[in-house]
């Protein structure tokens, strides 16, 4: 009778765990892609690069979040990225700001910093941020500042 008791305290277990588990995937499925909608007014800036740019990412003003991305499209006519910010709605940003996707760290994820401007007047809800700044290709800025691997262009000049 010992098994039986052990068999049913492991079952509950086990019906326990499983219950926190659907939980938690109601809660994440529930909230996937959300982050920082709902609760701000929009803006949005165009992109000639996104990289590491997601729905969800922080959009930071002096280091402290101010809100996060919304959307992010592709424009088949400009071929450039256009994202959509949610912004906090107890701040307001210059209309001569400016918008930069800035990398986390070499590992980490990146982030839209939002610079504002010196104007008096503010952006609305649905305005553009029209200074912008896209991701820089790290690669490419090694192989820049590294060169190209040791090897030496050769002099046309006999």
């Amino acid at each position: 009778m010992n098994t039986n008791k052990g068999q049913t305290a492991e079952t509950l277990l086990g019906a326990v765990v499983i219950a926190v588990a659907i939980g938690f995937l109601g809660f994440a499925v529930t909230r996937a892609g959300t982050a920082g909608t709902g609760r701000g007014y929009e803006l949005w800036a165009v992109f000639d690069n996104a990289t590491g740019i997601g729905v969800g990412a922080d959009v930071r003003s002096a280091g402290v979040k101010v809100g996060a991305v919304s959307k992010i499209a592709f424009d088949p006519q400009t071929y450039f990225a256009r994202v959509t910010l949610t912004i906090d709605p107890s701040v307001k940003f210059p209309d001569d700001s400016s918008a930069k996707v800035t990398q986390d760290g070499l590992l980490g994820g990146a982030h839209i910093a939002l610079a504002p401007g010196g104007s008096e007047t503010m952006l609305a809800p649905g305005g553009e941020v029209l200074q912008t700044q896209g991701s820089i290709d790290i690669v490419s800025a090694m192989i820049a500042m590294f060169g190209s691997g040791g090897q030496q262009k050769e002099d046309a000049t006999p």
